[in-house]
């Protein structure tokens, strides 16, 4: 008996909440993610073309020819199981590309349902293929595997630095999608309840695990004293615990040992200075890996919150007072990926776009984006694209065809 579109959404939404311990409520938001990228890749498919050159001079054409880049091999992380594998497969697939996919040993279970969902569709056996282990032992297995052609990696840049290696050797093309410490960025001129629910958002969504994440929040002087205020009080009400419990914001962190890292973190912040307004401990009863909401204010750049990924629900303000004050102040990290700003000013939105050293720069909206928008890291970010038109073309090459008609004269007339 087949195996319903249904029962597979539903299997990858609980097999998120149960091994990545994130809301349900959130899991379910990603299955419409989901969708919109197969449906825009598969649009992708009908569209790929080269370039005809007719104007190299007389009896001379040249044709640029793009062709599916051959066997590709993806490897993913288990803040979003499902979603970042999208973002990978189906413009793999449709650049005429077959796909090994390696995903985290913590949620290999979302990509094995939707490898189901695959062949519910019909895709050929072996064009699809999952192998589940540790990154130490498969995911080096596929890195080093001669018969690659091209690795696409999402994770930490340390680990990132090190999966690079091994294609590096093998003149094999990468491309990855690395760590984060986004810059939320709010000026006075800003709708400030926007802004509000932004710097929420920003930092407590899948439970701060996010590579987007808006951890840094900075804030324009003459309005920070009531805006982190209002942050402070409204981080305080989130509900953590039970990820199945449609009232939860905040669930548990991927393991015990995650779960330590951030709670180091947070006795970092408190050690070096920074001013803790709400949270910062575990949840009690200690039943899990669980972490309050926890917001830090009056945070410098000399302290580890404000340059390391803590990839968990901690966020820290720092207050500004000009524009190229703050442009410096967000560009001070080895991180690129994603960068926030909130100002009703068209002027402000446009140069601190232009200024920003980021891939991806949101305004007035926060983990935003659409399957047509590509996403890219600069510096210790990464390289290469996901989704869009450049994620398609990843999965491709181009091959140069130059035709000579007619006659040719000879070169060597002897």
């Amino acid at each position: 008996m087949p195996i319903s579109f249904t029962t597979i959404s539903t299997n990858l939404c609980v097999s998120k909440s149960r091994k990545s311990a994130n809301p349900f409520w959130f899991a379910r938001g990603d299955i419409g993610g989901v969708v919109g990228l197969i449906r825009y890749a598969a649009s992708l498919m009908m569209q790929m073309s080269g370039t005809t050159y007719t104007n190299l001079g007389a009896q001379k054409t040249a044709l640029l020819m793009r062709e599916p880049i051959g066997v590709v091999g993806l490897i993913t992380p288990w803040n979003f199981p499902a979603l970042i594998l999208m973002q990978k497969v189906p413009f793999a697939l449709a650049a005429g590309c077959t796909v090994v996919v390696k995903p985290s040993e913590f949620t290999s279970g979302s990509a094995f349902e939707l490898a189901a969902l695959a062949t519910v569709a019909g895709i050929p056996q072996g064009v699809l293929n999952v192998v589940s282990g540790k990154g130490s032992v498969v995911g080096k297995a596929l890195t080093q595997n001669p018969g690659i052609d091209f690795i696409s990696f999402t994770g930490s840049t340390r680990t990132g630095q090190t999966v690079i290696e091994d294609p590096a050797k093998n003149v094999v093309k990468t491309s990855m999608e690395l760590g984060g410490k986004s810059a939320n960025i709010v000026f006075a001129d800003a709708d400030l309840d926007a802004a509000v629910d932004g710097a929420l958002m920003g930092v407590f969504f899948n439970n701060g695990e996010c590579c987007v994440s808006g951890s840094r929040l900075f804030v324009q002087s003459s309005v920070a004293d009531e805006f982190v205020k209002r942050v402070a009080e409204r981080s305080a009400r989130l509900k953590v615990g039970n990820p199945f419990d449609e009232d939860t914001d905040i669930g548990a962190m991927i393991d015990e040992k995650h779960f330590s890292k951030v709670l180091g973190f947070v006795k970092s912040a408190v050690d070096e200075g920074a001013q803790l307004l709400t949270g910062g401990h575990a949840v009690e009863p200690s039943q899990g890996n669980f972490i309050q909401a926890t917001v830090f204010d009056r945070v410098t750049p000399s302290m580890t919150i404000f340059k390391e990924e803590i990839f968990g629900p901690v966020l820290s303000v720092t207050r500004f007072e000009t524009l190229d004050e703050v442009v410096g102040l967000a560009n001070d990290s080895v991180y690129g990926l994603s960068n926030y700003v909130w100002s009703k000013n068209i002027d402000t939105v446009m140069t601190m776009a232009k200024k920003l050293k980021s891939g991806w720069v949101q305004a007035n909206t926060i983990i935003d984006g659409a399957p047509q928008l590509p996403l890219t890291g600069v510096k210790g970010s990464g390289f290469g694209y996901e989704m869009g038109q450049a994620g398609f073309e990843e999965f491709t090459q181009l091959k140069t065809l130059f035709i000579h008609t007619g006659p040719r004269q000879p070169v060597f007339s002897k």
